[in-house]
């Protein structure tokens, strides 16, 4: 089994496990490898050398993170934001633009609330002032993970 250090075309680091790099080759040709972040499917292996533990070396300094990559810990902790606003809001679907205008207007109780709207009905809901914020799910937290 080979685990590989991969990076989607938004720059989220992950890694994957396959039975061989043709296996990765293979998989990824036929767009089976996704972010689980943001489910992009245009992926890249890293660079990656084995840790050789010699006598006498110096321990490798840990690499500089960039705006372009954020660290493992970054990407928990909005894995961790997500499942928290998944857990504690009701999923509306479609009729997100509607239920977010009566509980706006006071015609129902007010709640947490997420679905789907379209960027013409998000800006039609803030020129009404009614803040609301876009927040891609991960595939992987649509669906039971295995």
């Amino acid at each position: 089994m080979k685990v590989l250090d991969l990076r989607c075309s938004h720059g989220h680091g992950f890694e994957g496990w396959f039975a061989s790099e043709d296996d990765f080759l293979d998989q990824n040709g036929r767009g089976l490898v996704e972010c689980p972040l943001c489910g992009d499917r245009v992926v890249q292996r890293l660079p990656s050398a084995p840790r050789l533990n010699l006598s006498g070396t110096r321990p490798a300094e840990p690499e500089a993170k960039t705006a372009a990559s954020p660290g493992p810990d970054l990407q928990a902790l909005w894995l961790k934001t997500v499942r928290h606003v998944l857990a504690n809001t009701e999923d509306v679907g479609d009729r997100f633009a509607d239920e977010a205008r009566r509980i706006h207007y006071g015609e129902v109780e007010s709640r947490g609330i997420r679905g789907r709207a379209t960027p013409e009905q998000r800006e039609a809901l803030r020129e009404e002032g009614i803040e609301v914020t876009p927040l891609p799910i991960p595939k992987a937290l649509k669906e039971p993970l295995q």
